[in-house]
């Protein structure tokens, strides 16, 4: 499957997963007595393909992914905003963004006591590389090589500061290299390790797989030979369950933390139970189609314009539910270079209808297309749709409802078919650069008949972002390119619907990560 920065597939796939897939209830694995103690039970809605960092990418896979295995740089708890050292102890990013310097720190060692090296490094980089599985594109273009025994340095042909922060993915998780080898590995498609790594450990961190079944569970048990802080619990498991029944079992005890509740479903949680409610990285977005052989209406600006004062940001929250944020800007408010809440568009209906007669479009009937069954965090896409059709009525646009399969809908969508599209993007990593995908010429911009050379000034705004260095520099770059997106662009921010996770009174620790969702080496108990 391609990358979700080449197509909305593997997104789609994921919320669809996290949407429909399932299990019974708490009869798998009996909890830890009392709600806590020794084993820890996860309930989520499996998106699980493998445990091989190297092909890894879905939400699941991630969470196993940051247990089993380390990498060189990471982030201080949910803030993304800054990578921190992790097997490196130390990294330098070249004045021209071009190379990547990584110290490593002593002492690392694998679950088999092995030490962790600079050569181990090499291999598991540039197999994620060359293998070509779903994360290999975090690493396109970029060389790596060890300069001596603690020293890696990673080189990109063009200034790539977004590098600290891919880093920091489970993909990216450091093999022992000499054990996968034994088992097939290799840094090219040839590789058939995946078999052994779904079934065994060649990592260094706090946790290995104890048993992995794509469809119904996965167990974790502590690494004996750990060299870092020992984990709290000494077997993590990790259900595949449906949100009607994740919320049960936490209510019972049978499980200490449901990770895929819906905003309604956490409503009225008894007081025993800690409900963490934040909006998640995701962003729902509306596209108007700049193509005029697809629509003669949605190219011209002034629609756009009346649709963007015209929708009803406040009901279509009220519909999210807890824990859901408005979206000021397509990068989403926990990575660096979001625009601030207060420069959120706000409902106008005056100024719609006023931009609507300005458009010398009159009566307009417009087709909105959605995936039908897809949700995301727990929010389907229909009741959105029908709550922006009431909306824009209002202004004076009539919308024609399309939802459709999600296969026919994702065909229109990444061939730039739809006049209008309801969709969402979650980030790929944690980097503002991610969403360079909105301009003309790339990703989705072309799904939205968006060509290069249409908006010469957010073009050059994006090239400018692309190869800003430093942290200030690129923050204030990409509050202007979202500033000039959300002045004359195609698209309408909506909302980031909400991440809600409840936990037994036992645990601690817990945050939610836009990569990774939870780190279970972080979690403790009461």
């Amino acid at each position: 499957m391609a990358t979700r920065s080449q197509t909305a597939a593997v997104l789609l796939a994921g919320a669809l997963a996290l949407a429909a897939c399932g299990s019974g209830g708490g009869s798998q694995t009996p909890a830890a007595s009392g709600g806590g103690g020794k084993t820890l039970v996860i309930d989520t809605s499996f998106d699980l393909k493998t445990a091989d960092p190297g092909r890894t990418y879905e939400p699941t896979g991630l969470i196993v992914g940051k247990a089993v295995y380390e990498t060189l740089l990471t982030f201080d708890g949910a803030d993304v905003t800054k990578p921190v050292p992790a097997l490196a102890e130390s990294y330098e990013l070249s004045k021209d963004g071009k190379i990547l310097t990584l110290k490593l720190k002593k002492g690392a060692t694998f679950a088999d006591g092995s030490p962790l090296t600079a050569d181990d490094v090499v291999f598991s980089l540039t197999r994620v590389r060359d293998m070509k599985g779903t994360p290999s594109f975090l690493l396109d273009g970029v060389e790596v090589a060890k300069t001596d025994d603690s020293t890696i340095t990673l080189t990109s042909k063009a200034p790539n500061p977004a590098l600290p922060y891919i880093l920091p993915n489970p993909a990216l998780g450091i093999l022992n290299s000499k054990v996968a080898k034994e088992h097939g590995a290799t840094t090219d498609a040839q590789d058939k390790a995946e078999q052994y790594l779904n079934s065994a450990s060649a990592g260094s961190g706090p946790y290995m797989i104890e048993s992995f079944n794509v469809s119904s569970q996965v167990t974790l048990k502590a690494n004996p030979k750990y060299y870092g802080t020992k984990p709290a619990y000494d077997k993590v498991v990790i259900r595949n369950v449906e949100a009607a029944t994740q919320k049960l079992n936490v209510q019972r005890g049978d499980s200490q933390i449901a990770l895929n509740l819906s905003g309604d479903q956490v409503t009225g949680m008894p007081a025993t139970l800690q409900v963490k409610k934040t909006a998640s990285a995701n962003v729902i977005f509306l596209l108007a189609n700049q193509d005029s052989a697809i629509s003669k209406t949605t190219t011209n600006p002034k629609f756009v314009e009346a649709v963007r004062k015209g929708v009803d940001y406040a009901g279509l929250l009220e519909l999210a539910g807890e824990g859901s944020a408005q979206a000021p800007g397509v990068i989403p408010s926990q990575l660096l270079g979001a625009l601030p809440a207060d420069q959120a568009a706000k409902r106008d209906v005056e100024g719609a209808k006023a931009a609507l007669a300005a458009s010398g479009v009159s009566n307009p009937t417009v087709k909105l297309e959605y995936p039908s069954e897809l949700t995301v965090n727990g929010l389907s896409f229909q009741p959105l749709a029908e709550r922006i059709q009431a909306n824009l009525k209002e202004v004076g646009i009539t919308v024609d409802l399309q939802p459709a399969p999600v296969t026919t809908a994702l065909d229109n969508y990444r061939n730039g078919k739809e006049e209008m599209g309801l969709w969402y993007w979650g980030p790929d990593y944690p980097d503002p650069s991610d969403y360079l995908a909105f301009l003309p010429g790339k990703t989705v911009g072309l799904r939205a008949g968006w060509k290069a050379g249409a908006a010469k000034e957010i073009e050059a705004a994006g090239d400018k972002a692309a190869t800003a260095i430093g942290d200030d520099a690129r923050k204030a770059a990409y509050v202007d390119v979202q500033t000039k997106l959300n002045a004359s662009g195609p698209f309408v921010p909506l909302i980031q619907p909400g991440q809600n996770i409840v936990t037994a009174a036992s645990v601690t620790g817990l945050e939610y990560h836009p990569v990774w969702t939870v780190d279970v080496a972080d979690l403790g108990v009461k």
